[in-house]
């Protein structure tokens, strides 16, 4: 290899690195993040069974959170909707997955929301 990765490249050695150290487990499963460009999509994983346990993501209809931008509001809003669905099955921790994108704007702000909603990370 000559050293020089593409953008989709980088990523994608990110997400694996951060795969090597982060799993999910019944009782506390791994919070999984995927940003397009236009949505946000998080789901909790128990990676022991191979199961995703709840999902959530900015396709469904969600209320944005206050003022913040539309994208950031939406995506506090699906870490909401998602902390939520984890508490009807009992779910009350969770290890973080940021999916190698960097922790900021839209993955900051569905984390927060899904903190916000009483799920630990």
């Amino acid at each position: 290899m000559s050293g020089r990765h593409d953008q989709v490249e980088r990523r994608r050695i990110r997400r694996y690195r951060i795969r090597k150290r982060v799993s999910g487990t019944a009782e506390r499963p791994r919070l999984s993040v995927f940003r397009s460009a236009k949505h946000i999509y998080a789901q909790l994983v128990d990676d022991q069974h191979g199961i995703t346990i709840a999902a959530a993501s900015s396709r469904e209809k969600v209320q944005p959170a206050g003022e913040a931008p539309r994208k950031i509001g939406l995506s506090s809003a699906v870490g909401k909707r998602l902390a939520e669905r984890a508490k009807e099955k009992g779910i009350m921790r969770a290890c973080f997955d940021r999916g190698g994108y960097r922790y900021h704007g839209r993955v900051k702000a569905l984390a927060d929301g899904a903190r916000s909603a009483g799920l630990e990370f």
